[in-house]
């Protein structure tokens, strides 16, 4: 954790050569307090640590080191190079976001943006744009692979420490304590971008909200901060541990409080279709769309697709030959085996197929 902090510091001041001494290990140990007291809620000097001195602690918070120690020329130089890319309707909520960051009016948006409309190539600008500014923005997600699609990004619950029984808490909160790093970090941010907030319960944005407000001591909603939430309601919701679907609706974002006070805008054009100009990966993806809005004809439970969506396959060999053709001779080409992947709904299913495909690496015959 020492090495954490000369390092840091080091690329804040290059100009200066920091060498271990008493204030870094004693930034170190303060440190190690914090996450002590939010594991146990205990001081090091009960588990025979060394007592940290706070006088000493001038250096600057390492939360808040770590969101504006940035390349701005690296930032810029992608700035100016992406703007240019952004389609009508991206281009209409990027100006929307940095006004209402430049304007410092609360404000909380909804981005509704299904799979292929480029929504993390947004978030990555908006990112980008702000920090370049020299301004704090926050990049979170509620999944740990949507947060490593993000710069910088973190799960919410590492982010803002929120507590795992959150949804059983009358009036959530986030375990954030006033003059802490995280406290300053959230004070001075401009905007934060939560990705995949749909799967989220609503007490999550709730409990954010309170400690924002808490933390300045302020009646505005997020205490002023731009929030910028993503997500599909046609995927996942909210799980509820042994929950009815009223319980997983009830848990949802558009439930709460603050949905009243959202700005909903739209992501539409599939950026996979305007790049390629594949026609048939358009009427792909307009499919996918009509599944997910309940709008293709349903007889007895079983929805119809038509021909045009996939080939059929009789038997499992079949699918992996379909998908992987010649595996044992072509799984060394890395853009080969990227360009393809079997999908499963369990993880039994998918560890067999992993099996069977191996086992084909090795030129063994393929059995169910």
């Amino acid at each position: 954790m020492s090495d954490d902090v000369r390092r840091q510091l080091n690329q804040l001041q290059p100009q200066i050569s920091l060498d271990f001494g008493a204030e870094i290990f004693n930034k170190a140990l303060i440190l190690l307090e914090g996450k002590v007291i939010n594991i146990s809620g205990k001081r090091l000097e009960q588990l025979g640590f060394t007592l940290p001195c706070k006088d000493l602690d001038l250096l600057p918070q390492i939360e808040l080191l770590r969101e504006t120690n940035y390349d701005m020329v690296k930032l810029d130089r992608f700035v100016s190079s992406t703007e240019p890319n952004l389609t009508f309707d991206q281009n209409l909520v990027y100006g929307k976001i940095l006004k209402a960051v430049d304007d410092e009016r609360e404000a909380i948006f909804f981005l509704d943006a299904s799979g292929g409309t480029g929504k993390t190539f947004l978030f990555n600008l908006l990112l980008a744009k702000i920090r370049s500014n020299r301004q704090v923005a926050l990049a979170v997600a509620s999944s740990g692979i949507a947060a490593t699609l993000l710069e910088s990004g973190r799960t919410s619950h590492s982010m803002f420490k929120l507590p795992l029984d959150i949804g059983r808490l009358e009036t959530p909160v986030c375990n954030i304590s006033k003059g802490n790093g995280l406290a300053q970090l959230l004070q001075t941010t401009k905007l934060i971008v939560w990705d995949e907030c749909t799967m989220a319960h609503k007490t999550i944005l709730e409990a954010l909200d309170h400690t924002l407000e808490d933390l300045n001591n302020s009646d505005k909603l997020m205490d002023g901060v731009c929030v910028l939430l993503a997500g599909d309601f046609r995927q996942i919701l909210p799980v509820i541990p042994r929950g009815t679907p009223a319980d997983e609706l009830k848990a949802c974002l558009n439930d709460s409080y603050i949905w009243h006070c959202v700005e909903v805008c739209k992501l539409t054009t599939n950026m996979r279709v305007h790049l390629g100009g594949d026609d048939a990966l358009g009427e792909f993806s307009a499919q996918l769309f009509n599944i997910g809005e309940g709008k293709l004809p349903v007889n007895n439970k079983l929805i119809s697709l038509s021909d045009n969506c996939g080939s059929i396959v009789n038997t499992e060999d079949n699918s992996l030959q379909k998908v992987y053709p010649n595996i044992h001779k072509n799984y060394l080409l890395h853009q080969w085996l990227k360009e393809r992947a079997i999908l499963a709904p369990k993880n039994d299913t998918v560890d067999h197929i992993n099996q069977l495909l191996l086992q084909n690496f090795l030129g063994l015959r393929l059995h169910s």
